[in-house]
């Protein structure tokens, strides 16, 4: 639900969707006309279609049990991507993977100063190699929210806060005299 979406909306979908289909044997029971009834207003349909059949193939073909590694919800779960498998294996399964969402991505070229296209392969395979080097091993998933929302809160996208940085003595473009922008 938060792919894409900011935490303030989704807030009441998210406590109505559970409130509906607490447990993923609930939610595959479901219709996809009451899936989609339940997501109407969050936009990007196909994701609650994608949880949808993901929860089905999880009762249906993984006899009720979540895939338990990065790896396992990528090959196994229908629209599990890179970033939200990142973000599931730090988050709920403790795995030292760091996320990279568009937030991180932000954050990652204004620390390293990194100019190039954000969103050429390149670049992207190289901000992963990075957020997995710094991925604190011991609470990766405290670690990838923590960029997550510094990205959302501190260093957005117009307008920056960098006074009020946690990071900011690392940064290499305000290091260099750049300004905080990208």
């Amino acid at each position: 639900m938060l792919q894409q979406t900011q935490v303030a909306t989704v807030k009441d979908y998210y406590n109505k969707w559970m409130k509906r289909w607490p447990t993923v044997q609930d939610l595959a029971s479901a219709t996809l006309e009451e899936v989609n009834q339940m997501w109407a207003g969050l936009g990007y349909y196909s994701r609650g279609k994608r949880l949808h059949e993901g929860a089905q193939k999880v009762v249906t073909e993984l006899k009720g049990q979540m895939p338990q590694t990065v790896d396992g919800l990528l090959k196994q779960l229908p629209g599990v991507g890179r970033y939200t498998a990142a973000a599931i294996g730090s988050i709920a399964l403790g795995q030292v993977t760091g996320a990279v969402d568009g937030n991180v991505i932000r954050v990652l070229c204004r620390l390293r100063a990194i100019g190039a296209d954000s969103t050429s392969p390149a670049v992207t395979e190289a901000l992963w190699s990075l957020i997995n080097m710094l991925v604190d091993p011991e609470r990766p998933g405290d670690f990838n929210q923590a960029m997550m929302e510094l990205g959302a809160r501190v260093c957005t996208p117009k307008g920056p806060v960098c006074n009020q940085c946690p990071v900011k003595s690392h940064s290499l473009r305000r290091n260099r005299g750049g300004r905080c922008v990208l």
